[in-house]
């Protein structure tokens, strides 16, 4: 784990984190962890903002991050962008949640899916870049 100057990391509940795990909150940025769990071999890099909610499932290898770290020459995009991941959600193993997404209560992402846009409550995403697979689901 490493946290940079004016970095923060909030708990709310409890929260297991497996071995592995590669968490990085740089200068001034702010992860928040509501309650759960996170698997083996997660990569966390958090440069403004992360904020996971209650009942999160992480599975392993799976990839966060809020920034590209660096941006592309002639674009408008912005190369940090906060992530927001609702409570009861289930991140599927090897999947990767890409800045500026909010991930709606209750969502499943699948296993191996780029996540690059926001996932609606209670729906499956999935997919290379991810797409919604499936609406009104939920899970245990």
């Amino acid at each position: 784990m490493s946290l940079g100057k004016n970095a923060a990391i909030t708990v709310v509940n409890t929260f297991d984190i497996y071995t592995g795990a590669k968490i990085y909150v740089n200068e001034n940025a702010e992860l928040i962890l509501g309650g759960g769990y996170i698997n083996h071999n997660v990569n966390i890099s958090c440069f403004k903002r992360i904020e996971i909610g209650t009942d999160v499932v992480i599975s392993e290898n799976v990839t966060i991050r809020d920034s590209d770290n660096h941006s592309i020459v002639g674009s408008n995009n912005e190369s940090i962008q906060p992530v927001k991941i609702g409570n009861h959600v289930w991140i599927g193993l090897n999947a990767t949640i890409l800045k500026g997404v909010t991930i709606g209560d209750g969502a499943i992402i699948a296993a191996g899916a780029v996540v690059t846009k926001d996932v609606p409550a209670n729906s499956l995403a999935g997919g290379v870049p991810a797409k919604i697979i499936q609406e009104d689901v939920k899970w245990e």
